[in-house]
């Protein structure tokens, strides 16, 4: 018998597998599947139904069968589904998107990469709240960035759900500090906030006096920075930009993703724009579902991130020459990734940006609904329009047409797209379908001769790699209902404790100011000042998990419940987090409109906390009163009545606060 020294996949490729990977993707290769809002809905593979109870959330993704209990992730669903072990599930994952695997041995050289790409997240994360700090704290800082935020029209809740900043026009103002807060020159020049140089040894901050607009994963961590010059300088280029490191790849990354992904999963589309500004402005004029690539030409792999959500894209580009020029060489990639594109031409001389701070809000989403239209009969009638009378310059335009429609992988929509070509170019269908063949067949043999053989897995057994996991939870079962209100405060916990909540608090000198606290912090801090819990064992497990982050300072991960062990806990985290309503569409055509939990989030979190505690009120005084039936000594029983007068009054002021009358 051979041992073989233990290997596994590294984390980059793990991540990268995860990253790529799309649940409704996957899932849909064995269960049939239909979008029903944002979710896709389907029969569950893991019980006999005939009425759909399975779910499956892109935006968040996971799944959840509501008639079973089974839920998790992409991972967790192979390994459910097809019997595999977690290397095996991330193998058929690599294999099914291309990946290459990289596999490691377990060594301390291994550990070190790992370590050097925390403090390269650490120091980033650092960065963003230096620079988000001096905007607002320091006198330079609100009069050069704040100032110049303000004059481009965005405001100050916009400028802080971005995480924007500045940075002084020192020459080390910021390396200083963070050597002094024990960050290396090593760290430091891989993240590209320094600048060192070679022949003299001295150092310089790369975004030394400009605007800051941090770059976010997915899931939140800062990658990297976007800086905008300020002066006048002719030499100072407008933009400079976080090189790629271990940690950020500007083709691999959106700028705006982080913040716009649930609204594109809810909206079924994605806008793309050109610039940071035009990305923030739109959020604020509530077009939310709005990305940009990161200072770079439109890459595959950053429309495969918004495939991850939606489908279709609607390009968003200025209307001059330059403008168009940039949508036509967009497209092409686009179309050839499956995606359905439609375009916006904004007036000559305007943005996105520029139309909202203009016009506002209302009439920028009314111009958006109104002058968007397909791309392939825009570029058709675009480049007709310089061929005149020319029959050899339409000749081309029929087959650049064609070679554009080749592109769409869906049958049907190509057959429309070559009916109305048909009717603009003044061609016969039959020509087209014609050159149409030639085309798509001519794409496949491309794609046959460039395509590479799938890696090949390791022979012999490959040990299981642990899954990273949070604070170890103890096993909880759950037999009985669930009181509502424990339920709903911590679905809060999961879906929004990272979100950030604005309270009024008075300063060391008794003046009003507002600070900004994590939702899960406000949650287990108030909850823990009353010494209250759960009954239920499982929200318990969950409470006691953000508990343990908070007191270590440490930001909780709602993702850890969707590959915990427990399958009952996974299984109730996941009902929580994976939202099964959806608002009708006649609703808005008859003007009603119905705000979305997170519209309403911070009085939805007063309320429940106030509710839980009403909840635990009752309790106390269901327990008061057993004890009164049962006291014999009369000290006893004047000590349980003051007790229960100081509930009921507490719990009155309470109602007070709730707007209830309670007796």
């Amino acid at each position: 018998m051979y041992l073989c020294t233990p290997k596994m996949i590294d984390q980059e490729t793990i991540q990268r597998i995860m990253d790529t990977a799309r649940i409704e993707e996957v899932i849909g290769d064995f269960v049939s599947l239909k979008k029903r809002g944002a979710n896709h809905i389907g029969c569950c593979p893991f019980h006999n139904e005939k009425t759909p109870s399975f779910y499956v959330s892109p935006s968040k993704g996971i799944y959840k069968c509501f008639g079973c209990g089974e839920a998790g992730d992409v991972v967790g669903f192979l390994k459910k589904h097809e019997h595999f072990t977690y290397p095996e599930a991330l193998r058929w994952l690599a294999r099914k998107y291309n990946i290459e695997i990289r596999e490691e041995e377990q060594t301390e050289e291994q550990r070190e990469r790992q370590n050097e790409r925390d403090a390269l997240f650490h120091v980033s994360e650092f960065a963003q709240k230096y620079f988000a700090d001096l905007l607002y704290n320091d006198e330079m800082g609100r009069a050069v960035g704040l100032s110049y935020f303000h004059s481009r029209g965005l405001s100050d809740e916009v400028i802080k759900r971005f995480g924007l900043g500045f940075c002084l026009d020192e020459w080390s103002a910021f390396t200083d500090h963070a050597r002094r807060s024990g960050y290396s020159d090593a760290v430091l020049e891989k993240t590209g906030l320094t600048i060192f140089k070679e022949d003299t040894g001295k150092c310089y901050d790369r975004f030394r006096g400009r605007v800051m607009f941090p770059i976010y994963s997915i899931s939140g961590r800062v990658l990297g920075f976007s800086g905008r010059v300020l002066s006048s300088e002719k030499q100072a280029a407008k933009y400079v930009n976080s090189p790629d490191s271990d940690i950020y790849n500007k083709s691999h990354t959106l700028y705006g993703l982080y913040q716009a992904r649930s609204a594109i999963s809810k909206a079924g589309k994605c806008y793309l724009v050109e610039g940071n500004v035009d990305v923030i402005s739109m959020h604020q004029s509530g077009v939310e579902n709005t990305v940009a690539s990161c200072g770079t030409s439109l890459t595959t792999e950053q429309i495969r991130l918004i495939k991850r959500y939606t489908p279709n894209v609607t390009v968003l580009y200025d209307g001059d020459s330059a403008g168009i020029k940039a949508a036509l060489r967009a497209v092409n990639l686009l179309f050839s990734e499956g995606m359905h594109v439609r375009l916006v031409l904004f007036p000559d001389g305007e943005d996105p940006d520029s139309y909202a701070q203009k016009y506002g809000s209302s009439q920028l989403q009314d111009y958006l609904a109104t002058h968007e239209e397909n791309f392939i009969m825009f570029k058709t009638r675009v480049l007709l329009d310089g061929v005149k009378d020319d029959p050899i310059r339409k000749a081309e335009l029929v087959k650049e047409t064609v070679q554009t429609i080749a592109l769409v992988p869906d049958l049907l929509e190509r057959t429309e797209y070559v009916s109305q070509c048909s009717h603009l170019l003044g061609v016969p269908e039959e020509a087209l379908s014609s050159e149409l063949a030639k085309a798509i067949n001519q794409l496949r043999q491309k794609a046959y001769s460039e395509a590479a053989p799938p890696p090949t897995p390791a022979p012999g057994p490959m040990p299981e790699p642990e899954v990273p996991s949070g604070p170890k939870l103890p096993p909880a079962k759950l037999n009985l209902p669930v009181d509502a209100r424990e339920k709903h405060l911590i679905s809060l916990l999961l879906n929004y404790g990272d979100r950030t909540i604005d309270l009024d608090v008075a300063d060391e000198n008794g003046r009003p100011q507002q600070v900004s606290y994590p939702l899960a912090e406000l949650i287990v801090n108030d909850l823990l000042a009353d010494d209250l819990s759960f009954n239920d064992p499982l929200c318990q497990a969950i409470f006691k998990h953000y508990a343990d982050a908070v007191a270590q300072g440490q930001p909780a991960d709602a993702s850890y419940f969707v590959t915990v062990d427990d399958e009952a806990l996974r299984s109730f985290a996941v009902s929580l987090m994976l939202d099964t309503h959806r608002i009708s569409p006649t609703w808005r055509q008859k003007n009603i409109y119905v705000p979305l939990p997170e519209d309403n989030l911070q009085a939805d979190l007063t309320e429940s906390i106030l509710s839980f505690k009403i909840k635990c009120l009752d309790e106390r005084i269901a327990d008061n009163a057993q004890r009164l039936r049962v006291a014999k000594d009369d000290a006893d029983v004047f000590a349980l009545l003051e007790e229960k007068k100081n509930l009921i009054e507490v719990r009155r002021n309470i109602g007070i606060m709730l707007h209830r009358v309670i007796n």
